[in-house]
């Protein structure tokens, strides 16, 4: 048996960040991981995490953000392969500079809607 005055109380729950949670912040954190992973590869792939665990749960412009984060990354990754097959030929460095710039420019323009509160107009184009 339990003795009701030698219980003690239940820890109150944690509370996180808010960049943990989804919405404007943890978009914000992707993007950033996104720009760090030109340089640490392996953020990009936490951010890409970050972002199918957090679609869904936002809601309003934040959603159109992470459709965004997903399919860069993956057209990212795609035109990437398609540089490297490529520089057997000789061009793939000049479209893997492409594909970087073209990483880089995404992600300044989701920073740029996030930080104006706004969707992104069109997050399934391929194109900038």
């Amino acid at each position: 048996m339990t003795d009701p005055q030698n219980t003690a109380p239940s820890p109150a729950p944690r509370e996180t960040d808010k960049w943990l949670e989804a919405g404007p912040q943890n978009a914000l954190a992707i993007y950033i991981l996104y720009l760090v992973g030109f340089v640490v590869g392996i953020t990009a792939i936490v951010g890409i995490v970050m972002a199918y665990i957090n679609r869904g749960k936002a809601g309003g412009f934040v959603e159109s953000h992470y459709t965004w984060q997903i399919r860069t990354f993956w057209i990212g990754l795609l035109y990437s392969f398609i540089s490297a097959l490529l520089f057997i030929v000789g061009i793939g460095f000049l479209l893997m500079l492409a594909v970087g710039v073209w990483v880089i420019v995404r992600v300044v323009k989701g920073m740029m809607a996030l930080n104006k509160n706004e969707p992104i107009s069109d997050p399934a184009t391929w194109w900038i």
